[in-house]
């Protein structure tokens, strides 16, 4: 298994930031998810490049198919 790392870091005025490292796509939302439903309200998302990768994997795999 490759490294994976979830960093939730609350600053002076409550606002939360969670970062995950080591995961692609759709995981990422699925490690994040509960961390959202207990902490609240989500402001804001951001998706680093890496979110990408996985849509692209697939879709050189469906090229490649054809």
């Amino acid at each position: 298994m490759e490294y994976q790392n979830v960093e939730v870091v609350i600053d002076k005025e409550g606002n939360v930031v969670i970062e995950v490292d080591g995961v692609t796509g759709k995981a990422c939302d699925a490690i994040t998810k509960q961390l959202e439903k207990v902490l609240g309200k989500v402001e804001s998302k951001e998706y680093k490049p890496e979110y990408y990768d996985e849509e692209k994997d697939e879709e050189n795999k469906l090229s490649s198919n054809t």
